[in-house]
């Protein structure tokens, strides 16, 4: 059978048609093909539990207006911190700790040793073969390392503000997957085991801080040759007209990036898949057919619940500095 076909029948399988950001569709997207990547030993797990890997993969944008804490584990300002930032910000968080200063870091966000943190809790999840840790650590180290393959996670100009690009985020992480992610390549490869998480999170940081310029300045180039009547459209969504960026100024922005969005798209599905690989082979590889029984429990069900409807009615405890979304 040729790649293309594979590629569509697991499409068909395993995600709806549409996928319209790197939001909610977007991150769910993610986590769910990650699976796909899985070595023997493991994915017959994964696949177990895929719809709860695939639905709480949106978990930590719920908990963003609810945890003080939890909107600094989405990004890493990292031009903060000066013109050669990747040499001046020790990677351990105790040295950084002890450079900046908590506040500091917090300030400005702390993805990449979130996720090293989160690689912790999940091994030591597999470790003691609890299964509600196992799920919950999966699907939230997903959304991280998504969120970390962002260009635009990892600066303090994050939305095109101080450009005069305000909503250039939403324009590269959503409205591109929105008209082109139906024929993005889903087909990754297998993971691997990543020697070094911490180390493995500071070079994707880096790879998408890299991106940054050509993020900015190819929009800011296309903008001044585009009249807003060509720029902008209006769209029906539900039941509203939306303001929107034209499907020819979307076309031609991701023409100028060329693949860009999808590659880093491809490539947190396959870094995901890496790091839940990584954790189970250093919590020493232990046999999952064991928690093939188990089912989750009523505490974690209770506690999604009572996100679900915090989320839906609670308000913020804290207004917080971080990325608008």
């Amino acid at each position: 059978m040729k790649k293309a076909a594979v590629y569509l029948i697991v499409i068909s399988i395993l995600i709806p048609i549409s996928i319209y950001s790197w939001g909610f569709f977007g991150h769910k997207l993610i986590n769910k093909m990650s699976v796909t990547t899985l070595p023997d030993g493991i994915i017959a797990f994964y696949k177990r539990h895929i719809d709860y890997i695939t639905e709480h993969a949106i978990d930590p944008d719920k908990r963003r207006g609810l945890i003080a804490d939890e909107g600094a584990r989405h990004y890493i300002d990292i031009d903060h911190y000066g013109a050669h930032p990747f040499d001046s910000v020790p990677r351990r968080w105790k040295d950084a700790v002890a450079k900046y200063s908590e506040d500091t870091l917090m300030a400005y966000g702390i993805v990449p040793w979130h996720i090293d943190k989160m690689m912790l809790r999940l091994t030591e999840a597999f470790r003691k073969q609890d299964l509600n840790k196992i799920l919950k650590y999966s699907a939230d180290i997903g959304h991280y390392i998504a969120d970390a393959h962002v260009p635009l996670h990892t600066t303090e100009n994050y939305n095109g503000q101080m450009t005069n690009q305000r909503g250039i985020h939403g324009f590269w992480e959503s409205r591109i997957p929105e008209l082109y992610s139906e024929n993005y390549d889903y087909l990754v490869g297998k993971a691997k085991y990543i020697d070094s998480p911490i180390d493995f999170a500071w070079e994707t940081v880096k790879a998408s801080h890299n991106a940054v310029d050509s993020v900015l300045k190819f929009e800011a180039d296309l903008s001044a040759r585009f009249s807003p009547d060509r720029k902008y459209a209006v769209e029906q969504r539900s039941s509203s007209n939306v303001k929107t960026y034209s499907e020819e100024y979307t076309f031609s922005y991701n023409k100028m990036l060329d693949g860009q969005v999808e590659r880093r798209l491809r490539q947190s599905i396959i870094d995901v898949g890496s790091l839940w690989f990584t954790a189970w082979v250093n919590a020493g590889q232990p046999d999952l057919e064991r928690l093939e029984t188990k089912q989750v429990t009523d505490s974690l069900k209770k506690a999604d619940e009572d996100l679900d409807y915090l989320w839906s009615n609670g308000k913020p405890k804290t207004k917080e500095k971080g990325h608008e979304d």
